[in-house]
């Protein structure tokens, strides 16, 4: 399945001179590694999804098979160089296609997609991550680790491996992480309670980053709403175009339905009616 990589034509630099954002185009994978039993991290080369990608923000990853049409997306959980990581469970055809992929072998790639966490303001930024919506949280701690008058708290659950934590501990000032046998992120939120609700010295109040299962960023919410803390949430929706088009996606917030892809993934606790 290896092929070598030498596009005929670099559509990502004509769309960037032209000023559009780059169509799908074919990348190079630079390698593969399984971390748990079924969880995939996959890295590829990209110079523009490097050089542009926000925490939260996703890729369309697309089948070599002419019957998957749709894409399925991931979320960047590292960049280092003109490098992209993303990390997968394998559930499906699709997912199962990518995690037999190695290194020299190419793929199809389309972003990066969607609305990111907002993180200008100095802050105590608390990640809580659930499964794999991990993925965005290792993200957003290495862009944060970049800057002075920020900290970050990695809180990570798991059902069993805990996969993540070698990644998200190279960025983040603490990692905490708990797996099914001894609770859940609530479960560590009150147990750090203190130290995660202590106002910063620049008076900045933490603020909560979190995606994981539905239920997980529900409890998340309402811990947040209960201690008056700002919370954003990048909703796992189901997905089929990835940018607006086929309305797959829809979430209920206070403002109607909106499209996870293109309105999100990242919404706060008020917009969701959550936590109030």
């Amino acid at each position: 399945m290896s092929a070598t990589f030498n596009p005929t034509v670099d559509v990502v630099e004509q769309a960037v001179e032209a000023g559009f954002f780059p169509p799908r185009h074919t990348v190079e994978i630079t390698g593969i590694r399984e971390l748990a039993s079924g969880v995939m991290r996959l890295t590829f080369r990209d110079p523009y999804i490097a050089a542009h990608a926000r925490p939260a923000q996703f890729v369309n990853l697309f089948s070599r098979d002419p019957m998957h049409l749709m894409p399925r997306p991931f979320g960047v959980s590292e960049v280092e160089g003109d490098l992209v990581s993303v990390i997968f469970a394998v559930v499906g055809e699709g997912t199962a296609e990518f995690a037999t992929l190695t290194a020299g072998d190419v793929i199809d790639v389309l972003g990066p997609l969607g609305r990111p966490f907002r993180t200008k303001e100095d802050a105590h930024y608390v990640l809580v991550a659930g499964g794999l919506g991990v993925p965005p949280l290792i993200y957003a701690a290495q862009c944060l680790s970049a800057r002075d008058g920020v900290r970050t708290t990695a809180v990570f659950g798991y059902r069993h491996e805990h996969f993540a934590d070698e990644f998200v501990s190279r960025y983040a000032d603490r990692t905490e992480s708990i797996d099914e046998s001894e609770g859940n992120v609530i479960t560590l939120l009150d147990r750090f309670r203190d130290d995660l609700l202590t106002v910063d010295g620049n008076g900045s109040k933490p603020v909560i980053l979190a995606c994981g299962p539905l239920p997980m960023m529900k409890a998340v919410a309402a811990w947040a709403g209960e201690h008056d803390l700002p919370c954003q949430l990048s909703m796992e929706q189901r997905m089929g175009c990835g940018y607006g088009t086929c309305v797959l996606c829809t979430v209920d917030t206070v403002d109607g339905r909106l499209k996870v892809c293109a309105d999100g993934p990242v919404f706060t606790r008020e917009q969701l009616g959550w936590g109030e």
